[in-house]
């Protein structure tokens, strides 16, 4: 099996067991519980993010310093999420709100790497939130899942 199809496979066990949850605090600490850092399903993921890096097929673009793709689009084999990946290191990122929340996996490449003020985990952004994606304290690889890929960059900051 690919690279490709192992993250693939990754990605739907995680969206699976999210698939009909509410995104918010909750799902946050179940991520955190159930697919933790130093776990095998994280740190597997975490890994064939850096391999698809390496290999060229995620982050296959880059503006203002930000590397960044969508893997996956939303579908039945995601179970109704979009799959992004970006790569930041000590930047801020464009403004954008997200009508149906964010779900992040957080993987710093320098120890002290943070995401929006986290390390390494997961981060949940509910409905109609929005930010400034920042990474301070180094480089972080960040996996965004987008329940059916609606992100709003038209959005300004209030």
């Amino acid at each position: 099996m690919n690279s490709q199809q192992q993250f693939a496979d990754a990605v739907a066990m995680i969206t699976g067991r999210v698939s009909g949850k509410s995104i918010g605090s909750d799902l946050q600490t179940l991520l955190n519980e159930n697919f933790p850092p130093g776990g095998e399903a994280f740190d597997d993921l975490a890994d064939l993010c850096r391999q698809g890096i390496d290999e060229g097929w995620l982050c296959d673009r880059e503006h203002g310093g930000i590397r960044f793709g969508r893997i996956m689009k939303p579908g039945p084999e995601t179970n109704g999420f979009s799959v992004d990946v970006v790569e930041m290191e000590n930047i801020v990122g464009p403004y954008h709100g997200h009508p149906n929340g964010e779900i992040d996996m957080i993987i710093p490449e320098s120890a002290d790497a943070k995401f929006d003020g986290q390390g390494q985990g997961w981060m949940v952004y509910e409905a109609d939130s929005a930010h400034h994606p920042t990474v301070t304290g180094g480089k972080a690889i960040v996996l965004y899942l987008l329940p059916e890929g609606e992100i709003d960059f038209a959005r300004t900051p209030a």
